[in-house]
């Protein structure tokens, strides 16, 4: 396993969707901690500043989507998480489980007050892959979702710039 090749520590780095109404695409997210399944798991705070932050609480370790602004405020009134990703919660367990320090990196993609055009939901496969198929069926159903759709794509490549950024930047001392 991980521990077993030398692994410390475990970190969660990708795109989020936003639940605090004041977050902006692109916002990165360093959080003190991930709630995931009910259970707060800590993140270490010599990593976490290493990774530029804590910036923010917490980050909700969802087990899916959050598709309309209304359950994305919901879910920020109900857990006072900035935003949620669907990786970080079981990344975080599995450090946990092994005795490996934790940490994530987050960028905003959809912002909270963001409906996800169905398009979108039906682009990723269980393997993360774009079903581009899928997408154009979409799209031929309802051509009205192109603008939002391509709203969240520039959304998406802004998130993933900032991360890419800060990725260049911490990565020297990776090698330290």
């Amino acid at each position: 396993g991980l521990a077993g090749q030398g692994a410390t520590a475990l970190v969660s780095f990708g795109l989020a969707g936003g639940l605090n109404p004041a977050l902006n695409a692109g916002a990165l997210l360093v959080p003190e901690a991930i709630l995931a399944n009910g259970a707060i798991v800590p993140a270490d705070p010599l990593i976490a500043a290493w990774l530029g932050g804590p910036t923010v609480r917490r980050l909700l370790g969802a087990e899916s989507v959050a598709a309309r602004a209304s359950e994305k405020h919901r879910l920020w009134t109900q857990t006072d998480c900035a935003a949620l990703d669907l990786e970080s919660g079981p990344v975080a367990r599995t450090a946990s489980a092994l005795g490996l320090r934790f940490a994530a990196l987050r960028a905003v993609c959809d912002t909270a007050g963001v409906d996800l055009p169905q398009a979108a939901l039906a682009a990723l496969s269980a393997r993360g892959r774009i079903r581009t198929g899928r997408v154009l069926a979409s799209l031929a159903h309802r051509p009205g979702q192109i603008p939002a759709l391509l709203h969240l794509a520039r959304a998406a490549a802004q998130a993933r710039r900032a991360l890419s950024d800060r990725v260049d930047a911490i990565r020297p001392a990776c090698r330290a």
